[in-house]
Parts: C-alpha cells; structure tokens; sequence
C-alpha cells in the first residue's frame, strides 16, 4: 500500500534507505577499527572477494588472525584523511565518535559509501541483517533499528528453512537424500535435512526419526514406515533399499529419515551402495549423532580436559561372547576414557560383566539416559557395579544410551525451556 501523509511524516531518513548488492569483488574497502564491530563485518567482505585494509591502532585476536592468513591487510595506526584513496566502499567502527565522523567526511567528500557503525543515520550507508540461503543474498533494513532487522531476518530465515515459505516450486529432481534427523527434538535436525525433508515426494522413515518432523509435511507426500523396533516388528533392509530405488525411479524425491546420523550404526553406506548401484543419485546429510547429543543433553561430555583422551561408541546390538562380534571388550576395558553404548539395555549385563572382567573398576561412573533430547527424558546414574540392576529396577527401556567413564560422574545439567526442550 502507498504511504499516507501520516506515514510519510513519520519517515525517518534511515528508512528511505535504498537496498543494493555491491560487487566488491577486487575492489578496495577501508574498515577503520579494529575491534568486535569489524570483526563480525570482515567475514561477509572477505567473503565477497573485497581487497579489505583494516586501520586501526589496534586489533581483535580474530582480526589479526585475518592478516596472518593473508585474507585483510593490517594496518596498525590511526587514522588519517587521505586512507580512504582508491576505496569504493568503507567502513568507521572505532570506539571514537570525532574519529568515524571523519572517516564519514572524508567518504562523502570522495563519493565512497560509507558506514557508521555507532550513528547509522549519519553515514551514507547502511549495512542491512543478512544471511544466505540457497544462493541467495537476503537483507533487512530497518531505519537503522537494528534489533528489529535481525529478528525479521532470522524469522524469514527460518520459514525458507523449514519450508513455510517457498523459494521454489519446481520439483526436486528424482533421486534420494539420506538426512539424519537428530537425537530426537525435532528441532535438532540440520538445516539442509529439514529443507530437503519439505520438499520430499516421498518420505521412508525411522521410528527414531523424529515423528514431528513428519505431521509437517504436506498430505500429498507419501510416508514408508521403516520402524526397526528392537527384538520385535522391523522392515527388512533389503526391502528399505528396494523403496528407495523404486520411489526415485518413479520420478519421486526420496528422503530417508534416520535418527541421529545415516552413517553411526544406522546403515546408511547400505542404502547409499544400493541407490548407487541402481544409477540412483543419492546425497547424504549428516546428522547430529545421539552418541555425542543425547549424554550432553543430560549435563554428560564424551571429553573433558584433564580427564579424559578418547571416547569409544560401541554397538551393543550383540553380546560379547558371540562369535559375530567385533569388539575386542577387553581392550576396551584397559581404555581409561569414556565408553559410550548403544542398543546396549538388553544385555547390560554382560556388558558390564566383561568390562569389569577386563580390568574397568566396579566404582566407574556409568549413566543410562532414555529418550534423550525428548520431553520424557530420564537419566540414571549408578556406577559399573550396579547399573544393570538399576535398569532392571527402574524399568529403564530402548532407546536409551549407555555412557561409562570418569565424565558419566559429571552431574551439572544443561539449562532447558519451560517446555522441556533445550535452549
């Protein structure tokens, strides 16, 4: 709609802001200052293939580190008129308002643009909220309201995203994404996987895989349940391979949903074998991996300095003894950092029976978290002794997550939201 006279008179002159993408690729840019503030504006310049000289009596370590890697020139002194020669873009963000008014003069004077990072509205331009997206450039200005334009940033975003709003309603090209969709919170999915995800024509899906993600999808995408439920009803892998290669020869999209990450115990170098092997493109997208997320999520690092120098992920889907297994459990059991199992509740107690045959103490800090990153959540804490009693009596149950070491012990919990979710 037009502006009124009434919206008009509210006008300030930051909001008549005219929008422009620079080419600033070989092309001088002078950034005075050298602190926070032009450290989070060198990115972006580099980036864009700018020849950047920063002036500045002195700098970030960040900054410093741009001109040791050959990507800024550094120069340590105050400025002075005359730096501004031979720029086409530049930038005052020094920690003193005489000294940006000056570099503002001195780019008006020569015709350069010129940002004023402490007074928007007294430069000549404005750098608007940025992001990219899929090759493109998005920018917000907000009248120099800085906060504002970040948030309608950020929220615009996130709705490309996740798929609220479309860039693109070409269909995707037939083939299929191997996406790992996190520990379980849907909103630990990666970027790429949730933005594939909506744009699948056909979905075949975890039962880890966070169910969420699926009520979001449109009521035309069809949805292949691939449940593998632990000594109970599962899809057989064969016929997993067979329905990604059908779908994407059918001309559909394929996404397959996994939990956690396709390549930590979820086979999918299988899946990718099988899609290449048919002449099916396939990608993967990597996932955050519950053996890492899911102890974090209960106050748990797999590492900490001082304390421990590896951590080892296990599968426990077989027990030690059985001729099949790859796992040397002894030597696992000399290891004096942390042990993380997986698929492991069902035969704890041989687990914990050859570690501590190995030589792990009995006192060894061992936490059993369930659904973790969910709203049911539930840590236990015991140590090697007794953790398979504990799970018994607890009436602990898959998918739960098994970790054992001197970090097990840690008990500082991550801050969450008011709705159980991490912040």
């Amino acid at each position: 709609m037009p502006n009124t006279s009434a919206d008009t008179d509210n006008l300030s002159a930051g909001d008549s802001n005219y929008l422009v993408g620079l080419d600033l690729n070989g092309r001088r840019v002078v950034v005075v200052g050298g602190g926070s503030v032009a450290q989070r504006r060198l990115g972006l310049l580099i980036a864009a293939g700018a020849v950047v000289e920063v002036i500045t009596r002195e700098a970030t370590p960040a900054v410093e580190a741009m001109a040791t890697a050959g990507q800024i020139t550094l120069t340590l002194r105050d400025y002075a008129d005359g730096d501004l020669d031979g720029a086409w873009y530049a930038i005052a963000c020094t920690d003193g308002p005489e000294t940006n008014a000056a570099v503002v003069t001195e780019a008006t004077r020569r015709r350069i643009f010129c940002v004023r990072a402490d007074h928007a509205q007294s430069g000549t331009a404005v750098t608007p909220a940025t992001a990219r997206y899929d090759g493109m450039t998005l920018g917000v200005l907000a009248g120099g309201r800085h906060r504002r334009s970040a948030a309608v940033r950020t929220a615009l975003l996130e709705a490309l995203q996740s798929g609220v709003v479309t860039d693109d309603a070409t269909p995707m090209a037939p083939g299929v994404a191997l996406v790992g969709g996190g520990p379980g919170d849907p909103d630990l999915i990666t970027v790429r996987g949730r933005r594939l995800l909506a744009r699948a024509d056909l979905v075949v899906a975890d039962r880890l895989a966070p169910p969420e993600l699926l009520a979001e999808l449109g009521p035309d995408v069809e949805v292949v349940d691939a449940a593998k439920i632990p000594y109970g009803r599962s899809m057989a892998q064969d016929a997993i391979n067979r329905a990604l290669v059908d779908g994407a020869r059918a001309g559909k999209f394929v996404v397959r949903l996994k939990g956690g990450d396709p390549y930590v115990f979820g086979r999918g170098y299988e899946e990718l074998e099988a899609c290449v092997d048919a002449g099916v493109p396939v990608t993967v997208v990597p996932g955050v991996t519950s053996p890492i997320s899911v102890p974090a999520a209960a106050g748990i690092p797999v590492t900490h300095r001082g304390v421990t120098h590896e951590f080892v992920v296990v599968s426990g889907h077989i027990p030690p003894d059985h001729p099949d297994s790859l796992v040397d459990w002894p030597a696992l059991a000399r290891l004096r950092g942390t042990l993380v199992l997986m698929m492991a509740v069902e035969r704890i107690e041989q687990f914990a029976a050859a570690l501590r045959a190995g030589g792990r103490p009995a006192e060894t800090p061992a936490t059993v978290i369930q659904e973790g990153t969910l709203r049911g959540q539930r840590v236990l804490r015991a140590t090697l002794a007794d953790v398979a009693e504990r799970v018994r009596a607890e009436g602990i149950r898959p998918p739960a997550i098994i970790v054992i070491g001197p970090t097990a012990g840690f008990s500082a919990a991550p801050v969450v939201a008011g709705d159980g979710r991490l912040q």
